[in-house]
């Protein structure tokens, strides 16, 4: 069995509270009055910095720190959650994650000037100072005291001043070596509880002498005196953290809920399913067979056993869009300050769930996506007021399920596409012939071409034409689509739409000639028998479906099928976005689970298809792409058309 690494499980949780106190850093820039927000980050940093010096992460421990010095003046109110104040701390959070990634790579100095920045951002008024005065028993030697220890940790709470005082030193002939004549005065700058000064006392504190008084900021104030009885202060101390303890505890168990597992468990456990699936179905196949009213009872049993497991499985594999979509805050923030432009991120649709394959590939097309939005589609604020809008722009990112699909939709309320400058470009560039005839939607999608880039130089954002070409490649990997719209003027609105899993889905069985397919049940409306008055209207095959045309395509041909067609043929009505069509088949066989198995480099240029299963008797279907297939349909059917107009002309 493989062992874990301590180091990689710190990492782990390291990178959730790096996100959690990077979302409150950027909250807090929007509502720096917010004290939640501010114990938020503030605990986020005290865990890393404990957990960083238990797994030997010392160099992050020590950087976390003097980042939480700084930040607590905040938490105390002693320091406003400036701008500056919040830009140097997300640059802090980056170093920590650096140091924590590959502390060795990590140049020192960077580190000295992000402490500087915070320090300067939170200089204010004089820091108060914390006079602490302390004699230890006589025997405290005896007993086991060191003080060094004590004046170690003293000094660990903040910049220290330590006085050694010796006027009860006894004469050198009466010094018993075993005595302590010695006590101290120090001086503690900074935000110090002094509930936290009196815990490096806490197991002495009943018979030494103590004094805690606080200065600087408005006079002095008495926090701890030699004849306030230690009994009473460490019972209120005890009151005032009992909740703390309780909070502590259904924190505890709150975490103990949850599970951390490696993502390769989850992908073996899914393909366990499938396999599981299959022999199922080939079960299911020979209890019907054998007409065994005993095995098919079974199979029915284990069929409805295997489904349950398989919605189960595939259940931990589903992963809260909102994951994501945290990461294109800091990108926004970023980007706004980088190009100057007041950019308001506005996310909806968090809790929408994906495959966490899927989602772990959308990262970088929603990344160009946004880039594009905000380097060529949002104005700079004089733009703005020129058209009558708001110098501050807004991005939209969301997120919803239509049915078996999601979509998630980037919007901006900028300039929108210039079809001319596209079209330009891409004369200009040979993607298309000078002249020719697109519908204005087509231009706008050359977009997506590879090497395609209207920009008039290389910049760190743009300029190469690589960046939507990767969002095209992505999507469609994912077997997803692209809709695009924009309205001159007023924006632009990109839409990716995804399947929710690419491990197994319901499928609808059907057999064209001799061969078997699969029709994904998720994208199948209804099914109807072919009338026999089916025939063209201006050169495109419709159906009346219930007053309503729709057209259709016949697998038969597409396929080059042989042997003579059924008499009495069955149409699947499909949909994909808003556009449905009907696929003509021989026979609908019926419904079945399909485990997707992922075609050979060699067939993956047939776009017809996205996969292919294994049926209970052993032979292969393939799983036709409802999306390409309707796509290629309405080519088929354009192409047609136009053979009939020419001849007709």
């Amino acid at each position: 069995m493989t062992s874990i690494d301590p180091a990689d499980t710190f990492r782990q949780e390291a990178a959730d509270l790096l996100e959690i106190l990077e979302q409150s850093l950027l909250d807090l820039e929007r509502r720096p009055g917010d004290e939640d927000l501010v114990s938020s980050a503030f605990r986020a940093l005290h865990t890393l910095k404990g957990s960083g010096a238990m797994f030997g992460f010392t160099a992050v421990s020590a950087f976390i720190h003097d980042f939480e010095t700084a930040f607590d003046k905040v938490r105390k109110g002693e320091a406003p959650a400036s701008g500056e104040l919040i830009a140097a701390a997300l640059q802090a959070k980056d170093h920590v994650a650096a140091l924590i990634t590959d502390a060795a790579s990590v140049d020192a100095s960077a580190g000295s000037e992000i402490l500087a920045a915070l320090a300067a951002a939170i200089s204010g008024p004089c820091e108060p100072v914390w006079r602490v005065n302390f004699r230890l028993p006589e025997n405290a030697l005896m007993l086991g005291t060191n003080p060094v220890l004590l004046l170690d940790e003293m000094r660990s709470l903040g910049p220290c001043n330590i006085v050694s005082r010796s006027e009860a030193v006894a004469p050198v002939g009466d010094i018993d070596p075993d005595y302590l004549y010695r006590a101290w005065a120090l001086e503690i700058g900074g935000p110090v509880d002094p509930l936290a000064i009196e815990d490096v006392f806490l197991f002495i504190r009943d018979d030494m002498e103590l004094t805690i008084e606080r200065s600087g900021g408005g006079g002095v104030e008495n926090a701890a005196a030699d004849e306030a009885p230690p009994q009473a202060a460490t019972a209120s101390e005890a009151l005032r953290r009992e909740p703390e303890r309780e909070a502590a505890g259904v924190a505890q168990k709150d975490k103990a809920a949850t599970l951390r597992v490696p993502a390769e468990r989850l992908d073996e456990l899914m393909d366990r399913v499938g396999e599981l699936v299959i022999a199922q179905a080939r079960l299911s196949q020979i209890a019907v067979s054998r007409h065994d009213p005993a095995l098919v009872s079974i199979a029915e049993d284990i069929e409805r056993l295997t489904s349950s497991l398989r919605d189960t499985t595939m259940g931990t594999r589903m992963v809260p869009i909102g994951t994501l979509f945290g990461r294109f805050r800091r990108l926004v923030h970023d980007l706004s300050q980088d190009l100057g432009k007041q950019v308001n991120l506005v996310t909806t649709g968090e809790e929408t769930e994906l495959d966490k394959t899927v989602i772990e590939q959308l990262a970088d097309p929603l990344v160009h996506l946004i880039r594009n939005a905000m380097d060529h589609g949002i104005e700079q604020s004089e733009e703005r007021r020129a058209s009558g809008k708001g110098d501050t722009a807004t991005l939209r990112l969301s997120a919803a399920h239509r049915g078996a699909e999601v979509a998630i939709t980037i919007a901006d309320d900028g300039a929108g596409l210039d079809t001319a400058r596209i079209r330009a470009k891409a004369e200009a560039s040979g993607v298309i012939a000078p002249g020719a005839v697109l519908a204005e939607a087509d231009v706008n999608r050359l977009i997506f071409e590879a090497g395609f880039s209207t920009s008039q130089s290389v910049t760190s954002l743009s300029g190469r034409g690589v960046g939507m070409d990767v969002v095209k490649r992505t999507i469609e990997g994912l077997r997803g689509s692209i809709d695009l719209a924009s309205e001159p003027g007023h924006g632009t609105e990109v839409t990716l739409r995804l399947p929710l899993t690419l491990a197994i889905i319901d499928g609808l069985l059907v057999r064209v000639g001799s061969g078997r397919y699969t029709i994904p049940l998720a994208a199948v409306e209804e099914c109807i028998e072919l009338p026999k008055n089916a025939g063209e209207m201006r050169g495109r095959s419709f159906l009346d479906v219930r007053g309503e045309l729709v057209p259709f395509m016949r697998l038969r041909d597409l396929f080059h099928a042989e042997g003579e067609a059924d008499v009495y043929q069955k149409v699947v009505i499909v949909s994909s976005g808003q556009i449905r069509i009907g696929l003509v088949v021989d026979q609908i066989i019926g419904n079945n689970q399909t485990v997707i198995k992922q075609l050979s480099r060699l067939h993956s240029s047939l776009k017809t298809f996205s996969g292919a299963t294994i049926l209970g008797d052993g032979t292969v279907a393939l799983i036709l792409d409802v999306m390409n297939l309707v796509g290629f349909g309405q080519k088929l059917e354009e192409s047609r058309r136009d053979d009939v107009l020419g001849r007709a002309a």
